[in-house]
């Protein structure tokens, strides 16, 4: 499944009337039909065409769960200056990464977007002013996920970016202020990986699910602990947990999509792991549903 090319695939890395239509679709939901939220390790891109104990969980998922009206999600790979919302009508399916098969590249994933569902997101957001995107689309840690969790690709889509050069505070309490979305019967996904360093990566053992190396494991373990104690603090000043921290997390792309979805979880709502394995000696897969 894992192969060489993994490391340089990741490298690089409204008006008021329109505002009511989606109101109107989304008015007959209460707060008994609060829409789970996930985190989704996604891994490698070949995630998304091959059959693989983690790409066939991420099928069963978006069959046992409520079919959303729309899905927003927060990707290790979209990092910019300030925060963005997708806003177009129809994304473009982003190939950002190289060196896989050609039968990667060639899968177009044309999900809708929604430019209703941006604005009132946009408006949510009261702790930075959030702009609208007609550039970006959907890349590789949305449509891998999304491809195998709906594959008719008739729900719409968005994307909210990541700031890089604020901290893990900022993007929990962000997803905080995204929580009405889920009264509105739309699926809020993080997607990355708790564990992530491409450069520590067992060549070797590319194909050996379940291997980690010392330093992965104790960050695999810690993580999923604090995550069932409901220590989120402890998860924001993750660097703090261990000095394996720094080789678990290198750089925050991967982890920061977990606080999103930290900051979305209510105080009943309790952890449910699942693809609960590590791979490559340096990546864990380890994905958590709330609600």
């Amino acid at each position: 499944m894992y192969r060489r090319e993994f490391l340089s695939s990741i490298a690089g890395i409204g008006a008021i009337g329109t505002l009511s239509s989606f109101k109107n679709i989304t008015d007959d939901l209460s707060n008994s039909d609060k829409m789970p939220v996930l985190f989704i390790g996604h891994g490698s891109p070949m995630n998304g065409i091959e059959n693989n104990e983690f790409s066939n969980q991420w099928k069963k998922l978006g069959q046992s769960l409520p079919i959303p009206k729309a899905i927003v999600i927060v990707s290790a790979h979209w990092l910019t200056k300030g925060t963005w919302i997708t806003a177009m009508k129809s994304p473009k399916t982003i190939h950002d990464f190289g060196g896989f098969p050609k039968e990667l590249y060639d899968v177009q994933y044309n999900a809708p977007g929604s430019p209703e569902l941006a604005q009132e997101t946009k408006n949510m957001i009261k702790s930075v002013n959030a702009e609208l995107d007609h550039d970006w689309g959907l890349d590789h840690g949305a449509w891998t996920v999304t491809r195998r969790m709906y594959p008719d690709a008739n729900i719409p889509v968005l994307q909210i970016s990541i700031d890089i050069n604020r901290p893990a505070s900022f993007h929990y309490q962000l997803g905080k202020e995204l929580a009405s979305l889920r009264t509105k019967g739309v699926l809020i996904i993080g997607s990355g990986n708790m564990v992530h360093n491409l450069g520590k990566i067992a060549w070797d053992k590319i194909d050996e699910v379940g291997f980690g190396y010392d330093w992965a494991l104790e960050m695999h373990q810690l993580f999923k602990s604090k995550i069932k104690d409901n220590n989120h603090q402890a998860l924001i000043n993750y660097t703090s947990l261990s000095k394996s921290a720094l080789l678990a997390v290198p750089t925050p792309d991967h982890y920061f999509p977990l606080m999103y979805i930290l900051g979305l979880q209510q105080k009943n709502e309790n952890a449910e792991f699942f693809n609960d394995k590590l791979v490559a000696g340096s990546i864990n897969m380890t994905s958590v549903k709330f609600g």
